[in-house]
């Protein structure tokens, strides 16, 4: 069982940075994939970016590429998505995911087992 509790979220202006983290409970966490979904008023959700267990494979969508940054520290139990160059429409509730192993259907939000509450995210003109 692994429980994930996201924070950093809050209001930016555009072309800001922000930084999320996720904490996990459970002493599997190393052994996880992570990974981090966002989703905007009216709007399907949306894969972000995701990150192995070791962290040595990361992967994002294509609209935060270049400007958003999956990383982990195994030894706190933590994820952190770092977000830089903010547009308007990355304003969102931004979840942190985990699963066993990500697979070739990462993008899929069924893929992943474990959901945190998530954390709202702002970006202003």
């Amino acid at each position: 069982q692994v429980q994930l509790v996201e924070s950093g979220g809050g209001l930016v202006q555009a072309g800001g940075s922000l930084r999320l983290s996720c904490a996990a409970s459970g002493r599997t966490f190393s052994t996880y994939a992570m990974g981090w979904f966002r989703q905007a008023p009216g709007k399907e959700r949306e894969f972000v970016a995701a990150i192995s267990w070791s962290g040595s494979s990361t992967f994002y969508a294509d609209s935060v590429k270049g400007r958003f940054t999956i990383s982990r520290d195994n030894a706190k139990n933590t994820v952190y998505l770092q977000m830089s160059s903010l547009k308007l429409e990355d304003t969102a509730v931004y979840s942190c995911v985990a699963v066993p192993a990500l697979g070739s259907n990462y993008r899929s939000p069924l893929r992943y087992d474990y959901w945190g509450q998530g954390t709202q995210v702002t970006v202003s003109s």
